[in-house]
């Protein structure tokens, strides 16, 4: 009987899967964040963040992760994938936005289309902002990197997050929430934002990097060793 030859690329593809899975997390984490973007948190009954900054400093993390391991190249390629799955997820919801509804499921529509009506605002705002702050992020934490030698990774983290959350908290507020809310009350999210994602990042974001960066490793590591010894 003849023996079944192995397909050569399988263990390529295979060692390819923690990319591929912080690439799957880290692109829905960010669509999660634009959807969530819809509904304002109100503090002290003051409009201060939407409900997306509570995710999107883990999708900062990721990013953090994906430039650390594979370098800038590959974790601008993602960003870039990422922007794409951004325009299909808008370009499908105002699809659905117009097509008909039956009478008797009005309500559902409505509300389908109040939420999916608003979100191509958002999400707009959020695309510029995100590949400003996505693509300065990757390249600060990059240049970080080279200058501390792979050394210091919770500055290298929290640093290229300074810069990478005005570049994308900025563009974001302003295209989302110009007109919609007042000028103090912009002004006030714009802070409150850009610190909590700061926050968010550094005490919960920075630590699970550490923990994503460390399995990822040991994946690829195990990956190499079977690879030598097969």
């Amino acid at each position: 009987m003849n023996k079944v030859s192995e397909n050569p690329f399988k263990n390529r593809a295979t060692s390819n899967t923690p990319l591929m899975l912080v690439t799957a997390v880290f692109a829905t984490l960010y669509l999660v964040s634009n959807v969530m973007a819809v509904k304002v948190i109100c503090i002290l009954d003051y409009p201060t963040f939407d409900a997306g900054t509570i995710t999107f400093p883990f999708a900062y993390m990721l990013g953090d992760v994906l430039t650390e391991i594979w370098g800038y190249r590959t974790a601008k390629k993602v960003i870039w994938i990422t922007f794409l799955c951004n325009i299909i997820l808008v370009a499908c919801t105002q699809i659905g936005v117009w097509l008909p509804s039956p009478d008797y499921l009005q309500e559902t529509a409505n509300a389908y289309n109040h939420l999916f009506t608003y979100v191509p605002r958002i999400v707009v705002g959020s695309l510029v902002g995100f590949l400003l702050g996505e693509l300065s992020n990757a390249w600060i934490m990059d240049w970080m990197k080279r200058k501390t030698e792979g050394k210091f990774l919770w500055l290298r983290t929290i640093g290229s997050s300074i810069v990478g959350y005005f570049f994308d908290t900025v563009p974001f507020v302003l295209i989302a929430f110009v007109g919609i809310v007042s000028t103090r009350d912009l002004l006030l999210m714009l802070a409150t934002q850009y610190v909590m994602k700061l926050g968010i990042e550094a005490f919960f974001g920075t630590p699970m990097a550490y923990a994503v960066i460390a399995w990822v490793k040991r994946s690829i590591k195990r990956r190499e060793q079977w690879n030598a010894t097969h």
